[in-house]
């Protein structure tokens, strides 16, 4: 059994994150002492480590729970599993295009800025809206 100080040092997250995750029951409910201080299993270790993997992978808290109940069966979760990874997948790409298109308008902003001593393009562009 691991202290909370102990997590919140190895896996970076506040302790106020893992009251949270217990609050909405991302967490089960974890061992305290009589001085109402956390104890973390390693079992409690892993889903916090795949809890932020997760997150890491864009999946929404509320994505997470429901990863979280079909770990417990994954064979039968499987294709639930496949579709919500291929959704997440979907919005990243859509995101990641977004960004390229960002970052192209970014580049040539920042290129006319340097070319135009009378005014700023980026200013002007962001102002249009």
């Amino acid at each position: 059994m691991i202290k909370i100080g102990k997590v919140v040092e190895t896996l970076s997250i506040s302790a106020d994150t893992l009251r949270y995750y217990e609050k909405i029951a991302l967490m089960p409910k974890v061992h305290r002492n009589n001085n109402g201080v956390r104890f973390y299993s390693d079992k409690d270790l892993s889903r916090l480590r795949f809890i932020k993997r997760a997150q890491k992978m864009g999946f929404s808290l509320e994505e997470i729970a429901n990863l979280l109940r079909f770990r417990e069966n994954p064979q039968n979760a499987k294709p639930q599993v496949r579709e919500l990874a291929h959704q997440k997948l979907t919005e990243i790409e859509e995101h990641l295009t977004e960004l390229s298109t960002l970052r192209d308008e970014l580049q040539l902003l920042t290129n006319l800025c340097g070319a135009n001593p009378d005014s700023c393009p980026i200013l002007d562009e962001i102002d249009k809206g």
